[in-house]
């Protein structure tokens, strides 16, 4: 049964890389204004988080902005059959432009490694396999459920020399060592974090569970850190590549003080084009122990 679910779904991302970028995005963004307007569990959640997140905004600010959400997060899921199943020069030619760029170098000329931190903003599957072509690197990943997935996602993210490796121990010795080499480092910041490395920091404004292994590892390693994203340009044109310095504390001793950094970098991405956030992650479910749950009226993290 498992082995019949991998296989359509790996149909349906053959066929959906059939169509061009714009054709993709159209179709995401069509997707996506039905998701909303049906007021979806995708809407509800997205509309929670900007209520959270961004209470300066007028009601009809953030109507507009959860619509624009909901349709960038389905032209992201309509993209990635692309990024996975075309040929390499092709994807690279989606990148239309880069902003930043020279910091990577001056990064890694130091001599030391580098932790790119890429949050679920614009497509960040096409900015993992940008940096791949460029530099020796290793990208942390959470394996899926389906054995026969994991295989495929491998296979098409490591086209180009990139190396993954998961979120345990023996991973993260690995990407150590990386580093340590003067390689580079990718890593989803934004994401709850799970076991016992993480610290309770602000985002936006109200403290959620964030990870500390960005700043063990550069503790660790010496290592350098930037932040980055591949934006998306309008009317089907490709991708800004867009690099960042973070802001200062990512390597703090004080973990607190580590991730209030490293939320305050992902925050201040996203700010420059909020419509492209993943708004759709429940971000805040991990909060301090006795508050509520933003997602679960009348129930307490």
């Amino acid at each position: 049964m498992k082995k019949l679910k991998y296989y359509t779904i790996a149909s349906l991302l053959r066929v959906v890389s059939w169509l061009s970028l714009s054709a993709a995005q159209r179709l995401g963004g069509f997707v996506g204004s039905i998701l909303w307007r049906l007021s979806t569990k995708t809407r509800q959640v997205t509309d929670i988080n900007l209520s959270i997140c961004l209470p300066e905004l007028t009601a009809g600010e953030r109507e507009q902005l959860s619509k624009d959400s909901v349709r960038h997060t389905t032209m992201t899921a309509l993209e990635i059959p692309l990024i996975w199943e075309w040929p390499v020069d092709k994807c690279l030619g989606l990148v239309r432009e880069t902003v930043g760029l020279e910091l990577v170098g001056e990064a890694l000329a130091s001599g030391k490694g580098l932790v790119l931190l890429a949050p679920h903003l614009g497509n960040w599957e096409l900015a993992g396999l940008f940096f791949s072509s460029r530099y020796k690197m290793a990208a942390l990943y959470s394996p899926p459920n389906m054995a026969e997935f994991e295989e495929y996602m491998i296979k098409v993210r490591s086209r180009l020399g990139s190396e993954l490796v998961r979120g345990d121990r023996r991973g993260l010795l690995r990407m150590m060592t990386i580093l340590k080499e003067g390689g580079v480092a990718g890593v989803l910041p934004d994401q709850s974090p799970r076991g016992k490395t993480n610290a309770y920091a602000p985002f936006f404004g109200t403290d959620v569970k964030t990870m500390t292994l960005v700043a063990k590892l550069m503790q660790k390693t010496g290592a350098n850190a930037l932040v980055t994203y591949a934006e998306r340009l309008a009317g089907g044109q490709g991708f800004r590549i867009v690099i960042e310095k973070p802001v200062p504390g990512l390597a703090d001793e004080d973990p607190i003080v580590a991730a209030t950094a490293l939320n305050q970098s992902v925050e201040n991405l996203v700010r420059q084009v909020p419509c492209q956030y993943q708004w759709e992650y429940k971000r805040m479910r991990h909060r301090p122990p006795g508050l509520p749950d933003p997602y679960k009226p009348g129930v307490l993290t």
